[in-house]
């Protein structure tokens, strides 16, 4: 699995403009946090790229990039969680799951 990492706030407007070319997934992430690690490792253990087609993944630390954790919230207006996934599509989050609810499997289904 080959992650995009997410360093700056900008990002986010280029994510937006990429998502309209095809979806893209964000993962916050909590390097300290237990849940955060099982599900990073389940879906990374699970990641097929041929079963979810050009959906490309970011990846953000966000212990380390804190204010872009929160910026990514009210950029895609969907409320904070971590660990969470966000499948953005067209400029706009389509889907989001957090904790034990993100699984390979329902991403596969959202860009199905």
């Amino acid at each position: 699995m080959n992650w995009n990492t997410i360093t700056e706030i900008e990002q986010l407007q280029a994510i937006k403009e990429e998502s309209y070319n095809y979806p893209v997934l964000i993962l916050k992430h909590s390097t300290t946090c237990s849940i955060s690690g099982t599900a990073l490792n389940r879906l990374e253990r699970n990641w097929k790229q041929e079963k979810v087609g050009e959906l490309k993944p970011y990846y953000l630390d966000l212990l380390r990039y804190r204010p872009i954790s929160t910026e990514i919230a009210n950029f895609f207006k969907v409320e904070h969680q971590s660990p969470q996934v966000l499948v953005i599509q067209n400029g706009e989050s389509v889907y989001d799951a957090s904790h034990f609810d993100i699984s390979f499997a329902e991403l596969e289904g959202v860009v199905a």
